[in-house]
């Protein structure tokens, strides 16, 4: 192996240190073999996500972690109603230009068994989900043209945009309620761009303990990752480590009737095609 394809950040068996690695066996799920407790193996990986160097050194892994720390991680911007089933079951008009809000770095949060955060103010039966493809900006660039966008990107991985919806509706700006800590799991792999050449032709699903509540695809984004590119990066400066999370299906749990909440100790799993599967358990913080 000389070229990292499938990048994880993991802590390893051996040494109980956090590490970079290629999977060994990129055609596994790596989220649902660690959740099911299958052993994972990955080559140890010098440098950075953007300046990986594959060695023959094989470790085995204690724990998967997010594929992007909040160390290498900048920005990270959110599309909204970006899908056009998402904006028929809201009832909304399509969007004339990609709607942006934000996140915060305390947002990122690792796979299993790391927890999604339920926190008091958030406690009302409106805590929801959202599965996204997530896009990993791999060198910085600004006024990029469509043509050129995807060649800025590093790779994709699995997100989960956790949503409180009452402090949503309150206001028309989205960044807080959609930034509480621990609202933005990403993973299990961040598969690069050579290994997914097209990224708006990938099946994108939520299952929620055990139910499919999401199934879409990402061709039918309103406006495609070159577009979101492209449009974020007039006059803005795009630098590596950015993240954008590129909008939702239709099948949040707010929309569903009958409503679906995430419940304490819910299983709530993100499965995108060619990535893997990034599940996490919902945790209601009792402080």
């Amino acid at each position: 192996m000389t070229k990292a394809t499938h990048i994880i950040r993991f802590i390893a068996n051996e040494d109980n240190r956090v590490h970079l690695g290629q999977l060994v066996d990129t055609s596994r799920d790596v989220g649902l073999d660690t959740f099911e407790g299958k052993k994972v193996e990955a080559y140890l990986i010098n440098g950075s996500i953007f300046t990986p160097e594959v060695t023959s050194i094989v470790y085995t892994v204690k724990q998967l972690l997010s594929p992007v720390s909040r160390e290498d991680c900048n920005y990270i911007r959110c599309l909204g109603l970006n899908y056009k089933d998402h904006a028929n079951e809201a009832k909304m008009a399509l969007p004339k230009a990609p709607i942006l809000f934000t996140k915060p770095r305390t947002a990122l949060a690792d796979p299993y068994p790391a927890v999604i955060p339920v926190p008091k103010a958030a406690q009302d039966g409106t805590s929801d989900y959202e599965a996204e493809l997530c896009v990993v900006i791999g060198k910085t660039g600004r006024d990029i043209p469509e043509e050129k966008a995807l060649d800025y990107v590093l790779g994709y991985t699995c997100s989960n945009d956790v949503s409180a919806r009452t402090m949503q509706m309150l206001t028309t700006q989205w960044s807080f309620s959609k930034g509480l800590d621990g609202s933005c799991p990403l993973g299990p792999v961040l598969v690069t761009k050579d290994v997914i050449p097209d990224p708006q032709t990938l099946t994108i699903k939520a299952i929620y303990n055990g139910q499919t509540v999401q199934d879409g695809n990402t061709k039918d984004m309103i406006f495609d990752i070159k577009k979101q590119i492209s449009y974020l990066s007039q006059g803005t400066t795009l630098e590596a480590g950015t993240i954008f999370l590129t909008g939702t299906p239709a099948g949040i749990g707010f929309f569903r009737q009958p409503r679906v909440v995430l419940e304490d100790k819910g299983d709530i799993r993100v499965e995108i095609e060619k990535i893997g599967t990034l599940i996490n358990k919902v945790h209601y913080e009792q402080w």
